[in-house]
């Protein structure tokens, strides 16, 4: 038997004016989702704690089925583990965006707002060149910097402390005073950053081109070194993940799954959705994975930009793109399998940010497949009654460790 999880990032949503009353999901044209969910277990689910944040790490800990009130320590240090920074027990691991921050002439710095925590998508290359002059100049024996993957960067804090910082995605469209470090240190770099940055070269070529400028340093997330127990000893699943994000290969390192790299594969609108189910198909029927889990990014960073358009796109890409040669590549090898697709958490366009509303799941087994009127989305899953409190139990459900 063969084991995959399609997480959809900040797929779930609320009713949009815009889409006739309808959420993303109700509105998209999933021709690939609507053929599984009916023969599927359709449900909702709550992936965030009681009490913890809304993020993609809590989320996708539930996810993986690590209880994120046991195991979470922070989302820097698993983002660390990805990037193989070497962390010590007394560091502390802090995500370093390269955001856009606006450019009047004459105001103070604090007076600045925030206009995207993801400077318009960047290309890892363009932004590694600019992490690169910032270290130049604000490195030193306490603070060290390591490049991620386009605008999400690591700087480790060495016998640091955690601190309280604002994510970025939280704060858009504000004046980023109220929302700077309390730090004086913290707020010096960033200003700092923001002079280093705002006409280095690779901005100036941005500005050219129409492109937002990578401007200003946004540090956030502190955590401690994190320890997660191993996921093949806890489900004796031999995993893998598939992910264009730091994050979720930090939480793939740090349970010993193995991760695959997909060329194109960039967290953004145009990743490479084939190459993913692709990779999944191959590491399932040929590489002697038991477990697969599919990250896709979109359809959280199209919310964080507040685009109905966009997201919709998402959501049928991942249908298309991802669902559609998943299954049958799965069906074309003669494998046996269950297949649970989901967001982590939802990501509303009217807010841009996360929050901690359940999310629907289905679940589709290819030798029992079921009778079900419902289509996927929140609305309908949550209509079925079917609902699982602790988000880190779902897997066992995955895994028929439990009855459903």
């Amino acid at each position: 038997m063969k084991y995959v999880i399609v997480l959809g990032d900040g797929m779930a949503d609320q009713p949009i004016a815009e889409l006739d009353g309808q959420t993303p999901l109700e509105y998209a044209k999933t021709e690939y989702l609507d053929k599984l969910s009916a023969v599927s277990e359709v449900g909702m689910v709550h992936t965030i704690p009681d009490g913890m944040k809304p993020g993609s790490d809590t989320a996708n800990l539930s996810v993986i089925g690590y209880d994120p009130k046991i195991y979470y320590s922070g989302r820097s240090p698993l983002e660390a583990l990805s990037i193989g920074v070497p962390m010590k027990e007394t560091d502390i691991a802090l995500r370093c965006n390269i955001v856009t921050i606006s450019e009047e002439e004459g105001i103070p710095f604090e007076e600045r707002t925030i206009i995207d925590h993801s400077s318009g998508e960047i290309s890892t290359e363009e932004c590694t060149v600019l992490l690169e002059a910032v270290k130049a100049q604000l490195q030193n024996e306490t603070f060290r910097f390591y490049a991620g993957t386009s605008y999400r960067h690591c700087l480790i804090w060495d016998k640091g402390e955690v601190v309280e910082l604002t994510q970025p995605h939280d704060v858009l469209g504000r004046m980023i005073g109220p929302y700077l470090p309390a730090d004086q240190r913290f707020r010096d770099m960033m200003k700092r950053s923001y002079e280093i940055l705002e006409h280095h070269p690779v901005n100036e070529e941005r500005r050219k081109k129409g492109l937002r400028p990578a401007n200003c340093c946004w540090f956030w997330g502190a955590g401690t070194k994190p320890v997660l127990s191993a996921f093949e000893a806890q489900h004796h699943k031999k995993g893998v993940m598939i992910s264009a994000v730091d994050l979720l290969k930090g939480i793939a390192v740090g349970a010993g799954m193995d991760n695959i790299e997909v060329e194109g594969a960039n967290g953004g609108l145009d990743t490479n959705y084939e190459g993913k189910a692709r990779a999944a198909v191959k590491a399932l029927t040929e590489d002697g994975y038991d477990f697969a889990y599919i990250h896709v990014e979109a359809p959280d960073e199209m919310g964080h930009q507040g685009s109905v358009e966009k997201k919709v796109k998402a959501i049928e890409n991942i249908d298309r793109y991802v669902i559609k040669p998943l299954t049958e590549g799965l069906e074309s090898a003669g494998a046996a399998y269950r297949m649970m697709v989901l967001p982590d958490h939802p990501t509303p366009i009217c807010v841009r940010t996360h929050t901690a509303d359940d999310v629907p799941y289905l679940l589709y087994d290819n030798r029992h497949p079921l009778e079900n009127r419902c289509l996927y989305n929140e609305r309908e899953a949550a209509q079925t009654g079917m609902r699982v409190e602790k988000g880190h139990e779902l897997i066992r459900r995955l895994f028929q460790e439990q009855e459903p």
